[in-house]
C-alpha cells in the first residue's frame, strides 16, 4: 500500500483555522480554547480521523501484502490457499517403576507432563515399539521390567510442545504399577501455526507452482501438507543408485527424521498430482544418521561449570537439529560452536561417534543428534 497523506487530530483542527482565518476579510476569527469555532473544528476533526481510519483499514484489506489474520486467510480462500495449521510435538517418554513385581499397563490418551505443569503430553499408539501390546490396545511393562518406551504426542499443538531432554517428567494421573516418566530426547518437531509472513511466501510459491510438472511444484505440492515438512528430490535415478531417465524420488521428513508411513503416503500422493504423463515418482521417508557428540570443555573464572557445560550441550543440540537433509555435520564446526557458548576457555577431546571425522549424509539421510556428553 502507497504511503497515504493521513493527518492527527491536532493537524485537522490547524487546517480549519488557517483556512477560516486566511478567507476572512473582517477582524481576526476567534479560535481560541473554548470558542465554538474551535469546538466545531474540534467535532469536524473527529469524524475525518473516523473515515480516515475506515479508509486505512479497507485498503488494509484489499491486498494479501497488508491483510492480516482472518483477512488474509479470506483473501487466500478466493485461490483455494489454506493456512497451515499447527503441528503437535511428538517423541519418547521412558515409563519406569520401582517395584517390577506384577505386570504394569499404560493406556493410550494417559496424560503426563512437565514439572511446572504448563505443558501436558499424551500417550498415543506406536505399533513399532516393543512393549506395545495389540491385544491389550495398550503398552505393558512386563513382569520383572523396569520401564517401557513409549510414544506421546502434546496435548496442545505447536511449538509450546518442544521441550528439552529430561523436562518432560510428571505424571498428571496415576498409573497403576507406575513411578516415573522422562524423556531421554528433546522434542522438536512441534511448530506453531504457519504466520502471516510465511502464509504471504507460499502463496507466491503457489503461483509459481502452478506451471505443474516442475520441481517447484513437486516441492509446493508436499510443504503445503502441513508445517515442518521439507523434502529433497533426486532426479533420473531410482532410489537404489541406479541411472533411470525419466525418474524421480522425493525424500520426505517432518522434522522428526523419522516421518510415518501416512506422511510419506500423503507426500506422494500429493506429488502424483503434479508429475509429468510418462515420468515415474516415489516417495521415501528420509533415514536418520544420528550423531552421538563427546568433548571436554574447560571452564572460565567466575563461571559454574554444570552451567557452562549444560549450555554447551544445548548449543550442539540446537546447531545439528538446524541441519537439513543431506547437510553434513562438520567435526570442525562443533569447536566453534562450543567456544561460542559464554564461559568456555578450552575445548578438547571433541569426537562424532567416537571418531575425529565429518559425519556425511546423503539427499536419503540427515543428521540427528544422540548422546552429546559434555565434561
Amino acid at each position: 500500500m502507497a504511503d497515504l497523506q493521513t493527518q492527527t487530530f491536532d493537524q485537522l483542527v490547524e487546517v480549519q483555522a488557517n483556512a477560516v482565518q486566511g478567507a476572512s476579510t473582517g477582524s481576526l476569527i476567534d479560535f481560541s480554547v473554548g470558542s465554538i469555532l474551535r469546538a466545531l473544528a474540534q467535532a469536524f476533526a473527529a469524524v475525518v480521523l473516523w473515515l480516515q481510519a475506515i479508509i486505512l483499514q479497507l485498503l488494509t484489506t484489499t491486498r494479501a501484502a497488508t491483510s492480516q489474520g482472518a483477512d488474509l486467510d479470506t483473501w487466500m480462500a478466493d485461490f483455494s490457499v489454506t493456512r497451515l495449521a499447527a503441528v503437535a510435538a511428538t517423541g519418547q517418554v521412558t515409563f519406569a517403576r520401582f517395584t517390577p513385581t506384577n505386570a504394569a499397563t499404560i493406556p493410550v490418551g494417559a496424560l503426563i507432563q512437565t514439572a511446572d505443569g504448563t505443558v501436558q503430553y499424551a500417550v498415543v499408539a506406536d505399533t513399532s515399539l516393543a512393549a506395545w501390546s495389540a491385544s491389550a490396545g495398550a503398552y505393558v511393562i512386563p513382569a520383572s521390567t523396569t520401564s517401557a518406551i513409549v510414544a506421546v504426542q502434546a496435548v496442545t499443538a505447536g511449538a509450546i510442545g518442544n521441550a528439552a531432554a529430561g523436562a518432560v517428567n510428571t505424571l498428571a494421573q496415576a498409573i497403576s504399577g507406575v513411578d516415573t516418566v522422562s524423556n531421554a530426547l528433546a522434542f522438536a518437531n512441534g511448530a506453531d501455526g504457519e504466520s502471516d509472513a510465511a502464509f504471504r511466501l507460499r502463496f507466491v510459491e503457489y503461483i509459481g507452482s502452478l506451471a505443474k510438472a516442475t520441481p517447484a511444484a513437486v516441492d509446493y505440492a508436499i510443504t503445503s501438507l502441513q508445517l515442518n515438512l521439507t523434502d529433497k528430490i533426486v532426479e533420473n535415478y531410482d532410489y537404489a543408485g541406479n541411472y533411470k531417465p525419466g525418474t524421480f524420488y522425493t525424500v520426505i521428513d517432518d522434522g522428526s527424521g523419522s516421518p510415518s508411513a501416512d506422511t510419506v503416503n500423503a507426500a506422494a500422493s500429493a506429488v502424483e498430482a503434479v508429475r509429468a504423463c510418462g515420468i515415474q515418482q516415489a516417495a521415501f521417508a528420509v533415514v536418520p544418521v544420528v550423531a552421538n557428540v563427546g568433548l571436554t570443555v574447560g571452564i572460565a573464572a567466575g563461571y559454574v561449570g554444570a552451567t557452562v557445560r549444560a549450555a554447551v550441550q544445548s548449543a550442539i543440540a540446537a546447531y545439528i537439529a538446524s541441519l537439513t537433509q543431506g547437510e553434513t555435520l562438520m567435526w570442525g564446526r562443533l569447536y566453534s560452536v562450543a567456544y561460542g557458548v559464554a564461559g568456555v576457555s578450552s575445548v578438547t577431546g571433541l569426537t562424532i561417534n567416537s571418531g575425529t571425522d565429518d559425519l556425511t549424509a546423503t539427499a536419503k539421510q540427515v543428521v540427528q543428534a544422540g548422546a552429546i556428553t559434555v565434561t
